[in-house]
């Protein structure tokens, strides 16, 4: 089974709104991750797409990318959001797709590290839907993992 499929089976067994959302994989790379889902399970009153389901799946975005690269390193550990901001410049009126880019410091890096040697580690992340070539949501968030056994 592809990673993509364990990511997205992963997704629907343990965190249940994103079967209701029909979140999928779009594509990993090793270093990007891409989430879709269509507008009609995330839609508002305003035929957009729900702030929630954007900010979800902006989360999940960079949730999914840093667990595919702690698995990756062989690494069993709790991983979770610790502090986000969102800012929402245009509606989203088609298919939905977050982007999440590990950064191009040695942060990603320090931040795998830090969780093998301590049991700890905190980074930081940024992750965007767009529209063409313009931004309507950019995240901001720091996540935080903590080893587990098993």
């Amino acid at each position: 089974m592809n990673t993509e499929t364990l990511l997205e089976e992963l997704f629907h067994a343990k965190i249940p709104i994103t079967g209701d959302m029909q979140i999928s994989i779009a594509r990993y790379d090793g270093k990007t991750l891409v989430l879709e889902a269509p507008l009609e399970p995330n839609i508002n009153d305003k035929g957009t797409a729900f702030g929630g389901s954007l900010f979800s799946l902006l989360v999940l975005s960079g949730w999914g990318l840093l667990h595919l690269k702690l698995r990756e390193a062989g690494v069993n550990a709790d991983l979770m959001i610790h502090k986000s901001s969102a800012t929402y410049t245009l509606p989203v009126t088609d298919r939905i797709r977050a982007r999440c880019e590990l950064p191009d410091t040695p942060e990603h890096e320090r931040f795998i590290h830090d969780v093998q040697s301590r049991g700890r580690g905190t980074i930081k992340l940024t992750a965007c839907i767009m529209i063409g070539t313009r931004t309507a949501v950019e995240f901001m968030g720091t996540y935080v993992a903590k080893t587990t056994s098993g």
